[in-house]
């Protein structure tokens, strides 16, 4: 069995901003503990840290078994943490290595390559010399492939591709991993790490863009699992169904909840009332050391005698401001999102007879101005797909109805038509936050530089915008730098800013702490424009006010209620 100990671990960040320090818990054996907290608060750099990546800059990490790793995007790959949207062309192959076991992985690349080569070599000449030297490296890939456990390999390979593709492994072997939904790519990558060898996983937002039957599939799984998981979530019943221990990143250090979730908002407010009552105390200590030194100062003017109290006073004082106060409680989030909109047509999306190529049938759809519309619906089934369409423009896009940033969506195959109404501008929210524009910038530079689509803002001024988004101290990081949270917070912001009057949100909950994602909801009730979302989040579907189905069966539907069980 696997476990992992973290004791005394600190990290600062390149900026000289320390982001925690003193981190001490430990994952038993069989374990199922949560890092919770803030968006940016350091759950993932201490992920990173458990798994390898980043090397802790103080402390110990201590690890044993095998380790399995999710990162919170699935196309994050190796210690760099390259996303995938770099690598357009990553097949399902190339991501089922990556999530192997180390000697299963470099087998398969060995193979991967030995089969290049001899194609190669044989386009070239079949009986050539190159040709024999490559068919021998080959046939050395394919035993050492055998001997390593890669048969073995494409049998859970084969188990991950129905699950989650419900096609068998030779099918969709070289299908890019781009083409596969969010919810399709976490759990193809979660079959395969829960059902290997690996005694250890590490879990970075596994419930991310899964539909609710996927969630309850994953809860239950996690249950019934014997190895050591340390995972990273915002899901509330997750968190419930799953989590014996909890381990708070917050405030710049972090604190262990023995029990479950379910205890642990009433063990929060009773450490946080501690807090600061240690607080209160120490500060009347305080005055009462200052005051008895202030005393003895103004006597012994007058009194030699009382000097070497004087001095023994201000001794005790020094020892006490030397220990330092107590921890203080942290500081609660304060988020602002001033989404605007503006006036449209009253009509703002009219879909006739539109049919999404091998995943819809054909369907009509009107949604109005003013409309709160939620797209549900299993995953693959085209929600993805719909929303990127009407973030295109629709149809026939033209100059009144463009997108209002500059991101690349690829185009999506459909029959029908699909029409924007007057003056409506869509802008996306991408559930991958796949923006390579963003990538190598940092924020102030992307709100200051502005672009054709979006008016520059001076320094002074992105930092205040940056401040409602509690953001004003990531300012000159770079976007790819930022937690999921934070990135996902800073797109809310470039829309905000954008002018859109029509919000195209994918997931938008999906990485957001409790408190961004309340923020996020009274942002949107008093948007002056359309909403349409693709969410899987219950509580979030709770404030809109149309549901749009999307069925396994390819039909469909509007529903009165959300609908969750799907399959």
């Amino acid at each position: 069995m696997g476990y992992v100990d973290i004791a005394g671990v600190a990290h600062t960040l390149p900026d000289g901003r320390q982001l925690f320090s003193d981190v001490s818990f430990r994952v038993g054996e069989g374990a199922k503990v949560a890092l919770v907290g803030p968006n940016g608060a350091g759950k993932t750099t201490l992920l990173r840290m458990v798994a390898g990546d980043l090397t802790a800059q103080q402390g110990v990490i201590a690890r044993a078994g095998g380790l399995g790793v999710m990162r919170q995007f699935i196309g994050q790959i190796g210690a760099g943490g390259t996303a995938y949207w770099d690598s357009p062309d990553r097949t399902l192959q190339d991501l089922a290595l990556s999530l192997a076991e180390p000697a299963v992985r470099a087998a398969g690349e060995k193979l991967a390559a030995a089969e290049e080569n001899l194609a190669r070599a044989e386009a070239r000449g079949k009986f050539s010399t190159a040709s024999q030297k490559a068919q021998m490296a080959y046939a050395h890939a394919i035993a050492t492939w055998g001997e390593c456990g890669g048969y073995e390999a494409e049998v859970l390979f084969d188990t991950a591709a129905v699950a989650a593709v419900g096609k068998p492994w030779d099918e969709v072997r070289t299908r890019p991993v781009r083409t596969l939904s969010g919810g399709q790519q976490k759990r193809f990558a979660l079959v395969l790490l829960l059902r290997s060898a690996n005694e250890v996983l590490l879990l970075d937002e596994p419930d991310n863009f899964l539909d609710v039957p996927a969630k309850r599939w994953l809860e239950s799984e996690l249950k019934e699992s014997d190895k050591s998981v340390l995972f990273v979530s915002h899901d509330r019943e997750l968190l419930a169904e799953t989590a014996t221990r909890v381990v708070a990143v917050e405030g710049g250090g972090a604190w262990t909840h023995p029990g479950g979730f379910a205890t642990w908002h009433a063990a929060r407010e009773a450490r946080y009332d501690k807090l600061d009552e240690l607080r209160r105390r120490w500060d009347e200590e305080h005055q009462k050391l200052k005051d008895l030194v202030l005393m003895y100062k103004t006597k012994a003017a007058y009194n030699d005698g009382l000097a070497s109290r004087l001095q023994a006073a201000r001794t005790r004082l020094a020892k006490f401001e030397e220990a330092g106060p107590p921890e203080l409680r942290p500081k609660d989030q304060t988020i602002k999102m001033r989404l605007q909109g503006g006036r449209t047509g009253k009509r703002a999306i009219v879909c006739e007879q539109l049919e999404l190529d091998n995943l819809t049938f054909p369907f009509d759809l009107e949604v109005w101005y003013g409309d709160r519309v939620a797209v549900l619906g299993a995953n693959g089934t085209g929600k993805s797909h719909f929303l990127r369409l009407l973030a295109r423009g629709g149809t026939a896009p033209d100059a009144e109805t463009s997108p209002v940033d500059g991101a690349v969506l690829a185009p999506v195959a459909h029959h029908g038509v699909v029409r924007l109404g007057a003056r409506v501008r869509p802008g996306h929210f991408s559930q991958t936050h796949d923006r390579p524009d963003l990538a190598d910038r940092t924020l102030v530079e992307v709100l200051w530089r502005g672009d054709e689509h979006r008016t520059g803002l001076p320094r002074g001024e992105a930092i205040k915008v940056l401040s409602r988004y509690e953001l004003a101290a990531q300012g000159d990081q770079k976007f790819n730098t930022l937690s999921g949270g934070q990135q996902a917070r800073f797109l809310v912001l470039l829309l905000e800013l954008s002018g859109a009057t029509l919000l195209l949100l994918d997931e938008p909950t999906d990485n957001l702490d409790l408190a961004s994602a309340e923020a996020l909801e009274e942002g949107l009730a008093a948007f002056s424009g359309t909403v349409v979302a693709v969410t899987h989040d219950r509580w979030f579907s709770r404030s809109f006010n149309r549901y749009v189905l999307f069925g396994g069966d390819g039909e469909v539907t509007e529903t009165p209620e959300p609908v969750w069980d799907v399959r």
